[in-house]
């Protein structure tokens, strides 16, 4: 197991401590500790610091470049996105409205079910605010949330087709 849950995990065995100790010296509950050591709870890195501190350990991140995990799907919108993100100012916005709105319209009567339906709530808000900075982050964004929303992002038509092929064929 990786992650904060995997850290707690391996910290547990090395001292001997059991859930029970570990919530009677953190006054952490016993079944969130368990929740957290299953993943079924995610939990921050202040959190996993003070129960480590009960234990006679601290926490150091070490941050570093990883390359994602990415379909090739993925990656490809990731890259056409990009090429948005490259574009897109207040100024690039407003001539993108009426195209985005009615992309939005199309999608709204399309699609169906869940995260899509909430994402193109997402969409509609951050359209409707403006928000240029919440937009670069969503078409440049290599998080779980990101990428759901790309799979319905309402900036499709937005690119040349000398674009598109531009970015396609460096997506290989």
């Amino acid at each position: 197991m990786s992650g904060r849950g995997g850290v707690l995990r391996d910290v547990m065995r090395e001292t001997g401590t059991t859930q029970s100790d570990l919530s009677r010296l953190s006054g952490v509950r016993q079944p969130s500790i368990s929740q957290f050591l299953s993943g079924k709870v995610e939990f921050s890195d202040d959190q996993l610091e003070r129960l480590l501190s009960c234990m006679g350990y601290r926490l150091e991140v070490v941050r570093r470049p990883v390359p994602p995990d990415l379909t090739r799907s993925e990656r490809r919108s990731w890259r056409l996105n990009r090429e948005l993100s490259r574009e897109l100012n207040q100024d690039r916005l407003q001539e993108w409205l009426p195209t985005i709105e009615r992309n939005l319209q199309r999608l709204r009567r399309d699609v169906r079910g869940q995260p899509h339906l909430r994402n193109l709530e997402a969409w509609q808000s951050l359209i409707d605010n403006r928000d240029v900075l919440g937009l670069h982050r969503v078409l440049t964004g290599l998080d779980r949330m990101s990428i759901e929303m790309r799979e319905v992002s309402p900036l499709g038509g937005l690119l040349s087709a000398e674009q598109r092929s531009q970015v396609l064929g460096l997506a290989g």
